[in-house]
């Protein structure tokens, strides 16, 4: 049982590596002491109930115990809270008291993460989930001639929904992405990097260059977030190109605890991203679940991997990326139009990245402009605000930042995660689009 002695902690959260790699890991009676360790440490806070419905599933089967305490609830229950769990960080970064470097070295994320490997392990994944985890396949798949249309307008049409609803249970009210017919990168492929061409008389001719990761969603769903990214970077200057070749992140994987696809994609990304670090450039994401996964889950997962560590260190979020532009000088804040009144949803996995406010930043530069930041989860996760049985409460958890728009009444909102801004533009239902401030930011420029 914890130690009583210390309430809390004042340090700054550090993460330790995940150690998948060792036998202990895996030991399902030793994971289970620890969930009990940890459930124990959070039934006697309570700091996190207002975050995810992984708390309170927890504080509700404690209480509905016979003893009011852990010891009464069933280890067969233990992974009921796990399932609410898509590994937001939140609870990790802005609530909990007991993260490492404190003695009780509460990682709550992390060891949902850890009963979600075994979960997989022992085969008791469901077939729904190893699915929409596959977005880089679906997209493959919904983005060629003919398979287009017929999934677009199926994911539209009442029949197909409800079929998909009773047999795979995905939830027949959910919205669910339009898929493009020509992704990202077919538009863009032009833009394909090539190491051999990457000499160093060329390196001294551009002052700034970045490799665009486009992510599946950007790539399959919305190319234009992608298409609004270039445009931006090239008024400011900056080279774009396109990794040579791409694969899923590995995020979706991660959070459904399949660890070797996500070691899987790793081999496939992180190789040509390194080659292309290597010849000087920076990378860049649009998705912040993406650039998360480079910039530390990966780095957690494979702490010894020096290709690994490269390209973390070199990955960016876009507005991060544009704020070390503006401190060295070198961003064109000539805006052609004002935005007025602004609110912005930060995203969860961007504000794990542990960056500051740069959107925000950015955004106010733009002249009569006025941003208001909306720290709260969306619920929607990417998977979570798609299943049958969690949709109610991806619509729950997205409420507040519904309210606070009603309240604000802005001239544009949207979100650094597009998932999470459609996700409020369902929940809103106001007939206002929600807008990525990539979009904004092109807007203001007049591009």
């Amino acid at each position: 049982m914890p130690d009583e002695s210390r309430e809390g902690g004042l340090d700054a959260p550090t993460r330790h590596p995940l150690h998948q790699d060792q036998p202990r890991f895996w030991d399902e009676a030793d994971l289970n002491q620890e969930l009990e360790r940890v459930y124990d440490i959070c039934h006697g806070c309570r700091r996190c109930v207002s975050l995810c419905n992984a708390f309170p599933v927890l504080f509700d089967l404690v209480d509905a115990s016979d003893t009011m305490e852990i010891d009464g609830v069933a280890v067969a229950d233990y992974g009921k809270v796990v399932d609410q769990c898509y590994l937001c960080d939140l609870c990790y970064l802005v609530k909990c008291p007991y993260v490492p470097p404190h003695e009780w070295n509460v990682d709550f994320p992390h060891v949902m993460l850890r009963a979600k490997a075994i979960k997989f392990k022992k085969g008791e994944t469901k077939f729904r989930d190893k699915l929409i985890t596959s977005t880089d396949l679906i997209g493959k798949v919904a983005s060629k001639p003919i398979i287009n249309s017929l999934v677009n307008i199926g994911n539209k049409n009442s029949l197909v929904r409800n079929i998909l609803d009773s047999t795979l249970g995905i939830h027949k009210d959910t919205q669910l992405p339009r898929y493009s017919r020509e992704p990202a990168r077919v538009k863009h492929g032009a833009r394909m990097f090539d190491p051999a061409g990457a000499t160093e008389g060329a390196a001294a001719e551009v002052v700034n260059r970045v490799i665009l990761f486009t992510t599946c969603y950007c790539n399959y769903n919305e190319p234009s977030i992608a298409d609004s990214l270039i445009k931006v970077l090239e008024h400011n200057k900056v080279q774009v190109d396109l990794a040579a070749r791409e694969h899923c992140c590995g995020m979706p994987k991660l959070e459904l605890g399949d660890l070797k696809s996500v070691e899987l994609l790793k081999q496939r990304n992180i190789p040509v991203l390194f080659e292309s670090v290597q010849a000087g450039n920076a990378i860049i994401a649009a998705v912040p679940s993406c650039v998360l996964m480079f910039k530390q889950e990966l780095p957690l997962l494979y702490p010894d991997d020096e290709q690994v560590l490269a390209v973390a260190k070199a990955f960016h979020d876009p507005f991060e990326y544009l704020h070390k532009l503006y401190k060295q000088g070198m961003l064109n804040t000539e805006f052609e139009h004002e935005l007025g009144k602004v609110s912005y949803h930060v995203a969860c996995h961007q504000r794990v990245q542990k960056i500051g406010p740069r959107t925000r930043q950015i955004l106010e530069l733009i002249p009569q402009t006025t941003v208001k930041s909306i720290e709260r989860c969306s619920g929607h996760d990417g998977t979570y605000g798609v299943k049958t049985e969690t949709l109610k409460f991806a619509n729950k958890i997205v409420k507040p930042i519904v309210r606070q728009l009603q309240e604000q009444e802005p001239d544009y909102y949207g979100s650094d995660c597009p998932i999470a801004g459609k996700h409020i533009e369902n929940n809103l239902d106001s007939g206002q689009q929600a807008m990525h401030p990539i979009d904004l930011l092109c807007l203001a420029y007049g591009i």
